[in-house]
């Protein structure tokens, strides 16, 4: 199993199991435990490599413990304190980690509650904790941007200066993102003020900061639905060809619902033609679809009547139905946990996005692992 394929692993687990775990010593055992050792690749079970319910005696601060320490050649390298699933991850939950941080070697400190984790290091003083994280993986909302730097804290590839050295610009510029997608979810007064200082010469008082706060968010909101529809549209210019592009005739359905090709049918040469709305419409589907799998899982197949979006090239896993043969009207075919077919109307095919929830549920019930 990769790297990459581990993260996923573990984050399944979470997203199927997060609400049946009530206490912090479940959290460790159902995903912290698993973490440190499918992801980090330590062997949880060996002393020599993870010490649980550290102590290392401060002043007059004795016998208190760190959940678990992360060693390599008998010095600690990595510090991490745990919390329970669901609980909010706060620095001053986090007092214990300062404290070790000042009496050992330990450059990696981490807070969890097993779903996110907030890593920490001592860029403003040396051996001094730094109150803001400079990195933070939540697994039920991956950045993969951040998985090299993290890669380099797994007991294969161990190479915590170079973590450090990068550890700065990831502080700032993981923070900054959030930042934004603060603003872009709900526009703070600041971003009104300003937004609406530089398009109206109205004041700043609190009728119009009301007012202007209601068009800000409409207006970051049509212009992020803008900019992913010009990607979408600039990346089938790049990767799909001219011609109309060819596909399986309609298929039969079985008891479920779901497609079930004529044996040895041969799809080459069939009257079937993909337009582009439908391509741009698997596109979204594909883009919402990867927050639970990776891309290359989510495939298409069209037919006379709809357009079947499948997880692993499966009919038995359709994910979605894009009805956009009728002459005036298109829908999206979203299935429920009894796979009956529910059909959405779509002013426009980015009006996808809305039913994200939906689609996500889907690709979640088919990953999630069997109930034995």
């Amino acid at each position: 199993m990769t790297f990459e394929e581990s993260i996923i692993d573990v984050a399944a687990k979470v997203r199927g199991q997060r609400d049946s775990i009530q206490t912090e010593e479940a959290t460790k055992n159902a995903f912290i435990m698993p973490f440190i050792s499918r992801v980090l690749g330590y062997d949880v079970f060996n002393p020599l490599e993870v010490v649980p319910e550290f102590t290392a005696d401060h002043g007059t601060k004795r016998g208190e413990k760190v959940d678990y320490a992360i060693m390599k050649d008998a010095e600690v390298q990595i510090l991490i304190e745990c919390k329970r699933i669901g609980d909010e991850l706060h620095i001053k939950h986090a007092s214990q980690l300062f404290r070790y941080f000042s009496v050992t070697n330990a450059r990696i400190g981490v807070l969890t509650n097993g779903q996110v984790y907030n890593f920490y290091t001592d860029l403003d003083a040396p051996n001094i904790m730094d109150q803001r994280p400079f990195l933070v993986l939540d697994l039920l909302d991956i950045d993969e941007s951040i998985l090299p730097e993290l890669q380099k804290l797994t007991k294969e590839t161990f190479n915590v200066d170079s973590v450090i050295s990068s550890a700065e610009e990831l502080k700032y510029v993981g923070a900054l993102k959030r930042e934004i997608a603060n603003e872009f979810r709900e526009p703070s007064n600041d971003l009104v003020k300003l937004l609406m200082g530089r398009v109206s010469e109205r004041r700043a008082t609190a009728e119009n900061l009301r007012q202007f706060s209601a068009l800000a968010e409409k207006a970051i909101k049509q212009y992020l639905k803008e900019q992913v529809n010009l990607r979408l549209k600039s990346a089938l210019g790049d990767s799909e060809p001219d011609a109309p592009v060819t596909s399986a005739p309609e298929a039969p359905a079985d008891d479920s619902g779901e497609l079930v090709p004529p044996a040895g049918e041969d799809r080459r040469g069939s009257d079937v033609t993909t337009t582009e709305e439908e391509l741009a419409g698997y596109q979204i589907v594909k883009a919402i679809a990867c927050s639970e799998v990776k891309p290359q899982r989510i495939t298409h197949r069209d037919s006379k009547s709809y357009f079947a979006i499948l997880l692993d090239d499966n009919n038995r896993r359709t994910v979605a139905r894009l009805w956009f043969n009728g002459k005036t009207k298109k829908h999206i075919g979203l299935f429920d946990e009894n796979k009956v077919e529910q059909r959405f109307l779509l002013e426009d095919v980015d009006d996808i996005y809305a039913h994200a929830e939906l689609i996500r549920a889907m690709v979640r019930r088919y990953t999630a692992p069997a109930v034995p």
